[in-house]
């Protein structure tokens, strides 16, 4: 058994797995993105305006999808740091790619935030 306090936690593929996890978390949350741009670029009430996120509800909508599909990301790299801890294996890999998920939901949420109520 593997002591929580000792250093010694080398597993090339579990940090191949964590990752390919963020990785693809993070691609989904741009597909997001791009799908909400063009949906906001064909919606009826902005095609007058200037710009695509010309409302509350465009606006809206461009940090809720991509923040959701983040917070789900980084639940997801949670839950699997408590998964691999119980198998008593190299777990602060996984914790190392929630804390990175985190970091980026909330400055893309903190950044986006600002812009909602324009």
């Amino acid at each position: 058994m593997v002591d929580d306090v000792e250093k010694r936690w080398h597993d090339p593929g579990m940090y191949r797995r964590a990752a390919g996890y963020v990785a693809t978390v993070l691609v989904v949350t741009a597909l997001v993105c791009v799908a909400v741009v063009q949906w906001a670029a064909r919606r009826e009430p902005c095609a007058d305006a200037d710009t695509a996120f010309c409302d509350t509800t465009a606006r809206g909508t461009i940090i809720a999808a991509p923040g959701i599909v983040l917070v789900l990301g980084t639940l997801g790299a949670f839950v699997q740091t408590y998964r691999v801890w119980k198998r008593h294996r190299a777990w602060p890999i996984w914790q190392g790619a929630g804390w990175f998920l985190m970091t980026v939901t909330l400055v893309f949420l903190g950044i986006g935030a600002s812009t909602i109520g324009r």
